[in-house]
This record gives structure tokens, C-alpha cells and sequence, in this order.
């Protein structure tokens, strides 16, 4: 009964550590507002509130937020410091969004 108790336990123990692991490379409020902010990017292409050198550099400003996320989680492990640096990122990008839809310039 002891041995049967000590092996349920260390695969228990197993999985929670795992699961500990993985939560910690997760970054659903990051991915949830690239989806947003590309959303955004689109209807303006679509709407002509965005020209071709806007919306250029709005892609790679995303891009790069993308990449920074996956050097972030190489490591296995998304600091709270480096969530941090992806929301400044992201809060900059959605800034630069608005701008850009609202400067007055639009696709010929």
C-alpha cells in the first residue's frame, strides 16, 4: 500500500511540475492582442486608412514583437520582466495603429 501510495504521488508530482513548467511559457494575453492589433492592421488596409508604407511598417513592428515572444520563451521560461518589455511593445504598436488610421493619409 505504501509503494502504490509513493508511485501515485511521484507521477502526481510529475505532472504538476510539468504543468507548472508550461504555464510558464504561456502568453495568451500577448497572443489574444496580436490577434487584435493585426485585426486592426486589416480593416485599416481594407478600409484605405492605412497606406502601403504604413501598413509596412506596422507588419514588421509586429514582427518583431513576435519575435521577441519566441526569444522570450526559448528559455523555457517567460519572466515577468520580459511580459512586461511584450506589453510596453505591444501598448507602442497599438499606439502607432492609431495614429496611422487617423493621420488623414489613405491608399490611393
Amino acid at each position: 500500500m505504501k509503494r502504490i501510495f509513493s508511485i501515485v504521488f511521484t507521477i502526481s508530482l510529475v505532472f504538476a511540475v510539468s504543468a507548472i513548467a508550461m504555464a510558464q511559457t504561456r502568453t495568451p494575453h500577448i497572443n489574444q492582442r496580436e490577434r487584435n492589433q493585426q485585426r486592426r492592421i486589416n480593416q485599416g488596409v481594407k478600409s484605405g486608412e492605412l497606406t502601403r508604407g504604413e501598413t509596412r511598417h506596422l507588419e514588421a513592428e509586429e514582427g518583431r514583437i513576435k519575435a521577441d515572444e519566441k526569444i522570450d520563451k526559448a528559455d523555457g521560461k517567460v519572466t515577468p520582466a520580459e511580459r512586461r518589455q511584450l506589453e510596453r511593445e505591444e501598448n507602442r504598436a497599438s499606439r502607432n495603429i492609431y495614429r496611422d488610421k487617423h493621420n488623414g493619409r489613405t491608399r490611393n
